[in-house]
């Protein structure tokens, strides 16, 4: 199998692919604190249709400016509210959008930056799922972003979250990475339906829930395949239902 996955990877693990992917978004910022801020809006928004995704996360980029690091650190949570009045996609509303921007510019006060952050949490518990737990509940503070930052511990894939966290840690054609503080081996699949399906078409779950623990089991099974880099085929596995190709062909 690990030959065979090796193979879409070369096939597919390239930027071109990232043409109709929120993923596409971070290669425009060679600054590590305005890329995370951007992976963060980027992940967070990215269920729906594609196109709208795209659009939306444009749309939010746009308001922001060149730096969206700047843009979070010189506004107050007021300016941050006004500035996000009427945007909705999908279920999220302006107001989790801003209340998702105000959680992160109180980390920047902070910690500086959201690796930081995300680190600090490591410390204090190697375990990644709970380090994911601490980065998220300092995102949420006292504001409401709703569904645009879930929680761990309710056992969620967290399939967002996830995505951002293999953007910012891989570094490879398709990720920037940018956060060489977090390891690479100890990444998560960002499962979703789609992701499950392919999962258990490999024969790598059993279990019908979407959920962290099968994302989980998921990971350990591709860990066996590259113990480094468990989330190394993620992006190249989910590229051919997208271009309408079928996976078991391909494998």
């Amino acid at each position: 199998m690990k030959e065979k996955l090796e193979k879409l990877y070369q096939k597919y693990n390239r930027r071109e692919y990232a043409d109709y992917d929120p993923l596409r978004f971070l290669y425009d910022y060679e600054n590590l604190h305005d890329r995370e801020i951007t992976a963060l809006i980027a992940s967070a928004l990215a269920y729906g249709r594609v196109a709208q995704i795209l659009k939306s996360v444009a749309s939010v980029l746009q308001i922001m400016g060149p730096s969206p690091f700047l843009f979070l650190k010189e506004n107050s949570p007021d300016i941050l509210k006004k500035s996000f009045t009427g945007f909705r996609h999908r279920f999220a509303t302006g107001a989790h959008l801003a209340d998702l921007l105000i959680g992160a510019k109180n980390i920047l006060h902070e910690y500086g930056s959201l690796q930081e952050c995300f680190v600090s949490g490591m410390k204090k518990n190697e375990d990644i799922v709970s380090a994911l737990n601490l980065f998220c509940r300092r995102l949420i503070g006292t504001g409401n972003p709703g569904h645009l930052v879930p929680l761990p511990e309710r056992g969620s894939a967290c399939k967002r979250m996830n995505l951002f966290l293999r953007w910012m840690v891989r570094k490879d054609g398709v990720d920037p990475g940018g956060w060489d503080e977090v390891p690479k081996a100890k990444l998560i699949v960002p499962l979703d339906v789609h992701m499950h399906r392919i999962s258990r078409k490999l024969g790598l779950s059993k279990r019908k829930a979407a959920d962290m623990r099968t994302a989980q089991a998921i990971t350990a099974e591709f860990a066996k395949l590259v113990p480094d880099d468990p989330v190394r085929y993620d992006f190249a596995l989910t590229r051919p239902g997208i271009g309408g190709e079928q996976l078991p062909d391909l494998l």
